[in-house]
């Protein structure tokens, strides 16, 4: 059978053209969804070829995945200024919105960790220690919800602007009335918002660029750390050196 077909697409290359295209977009293949997050964070390999996947000398991990799964176009404008207020840009490198760190919480919130799926989540509900964490029925889709609404209702009534339009100071102003809870809200706690955005933030600008944030593993390099390495053995006998990172996705070709 296999023959056959590569004696179909030696005499018919438009259709083999068009198989590659459909293999490595994403369409559904023999009932098999690849398309979504899945299909872009593990790219297809062409089994019609042996030649290794083609790599850049210093790979830049660029994140392949960055299109919104849950936030609306108004949610990722409010996360993506509110991140870069909490990590911005400096001397020393990128800040969030460099780093793609609003897709990356975007991802987080579509799959089992915005539903707080590998959580207990049931009744009764008691307001917790500090130390216990966040102790509620709402999951974290939910909570962000709530929290940016919040944000913008709380900007439009102190400056009667959106929370994009304000200037950084203000931007600024706001977050720290959330962190300190200036900010009264009968659904959520506002300094709880403002942890879990702070976190996911800082997640997003370290985590591997497999899961859209750390765009270009710029975050790693900041912090001279080396990435997702397979293994030392080839240096560990040569003292301590700085390495490049290495992202999961340079793993994917020879591991697939």
């Amino acid at each position: 059978m296999a023959d056959e077909t590569k004696q179909h697409e030696k005499e018919n290359p438009e259709s083999s053209s068009r198989r590659k295209f459909i293999k490595n977009s994403g369409f559904v293949l023999g009932g098999l969804a690849v398309g979504g997050i899945l299909g872009n964070l593990l790219p297809a390999k062409d089994q019609d070829s042996n030649d290794p996947p083609p790599q850049e000398e210093n790979e830049t991990a660029e994140s392949f995945t960055m299109a919104l799964m849950y936030f609306t176009p108004e949610q990722y404008k409010i996360v993506e200024a509110a991140t870069e207020r909490i990590f911005p840009a400096d001397d020393n490198g990128p800040g969030a919105k460099d780093l793609g760190v609003a897709f990356f919480i975007d991802h987080q919130l579509n799959g089992s960790w915005g539903l707080n799926a590998r959580e207990y989540m049931q009744a009764p509900f008691f307001k917790g220690e500090n130390v216990q964490g966040y102790q509620g029925r709402l999951n974290r889709r939910e909570i962000f919800d709530i929290g940016l609404r919040e944000m913008q209702n709380y900007s439009m009534t102190k400056y009667n602007k959106g929370f994009v339009e304000l200037s950084e100071e203000d931007q600024d102003t706001i977050l720290k009335d959330f962190e300190e809870d200036n900010v009264k809200l009968t659904t959520i706690s506002a300094s709880g918002f403002f942890k879990l955005l702070r976190g996911s933030t800082l997640e997003g600008a370290y985590c591997d660029p497999l899961y859209s944030g750390n765009r270009n593993m710029a975050g790693w390099k900041m912090r001279k750390y080396p990435g997702s390495q397979m293994a030392y053995t080839e240096i560990i006998e040569k003292g301590f050196e700085e390495i490049p990172p290495q992202s999961l996705r340079s793993h994917l070709g020879s591991h697939s």
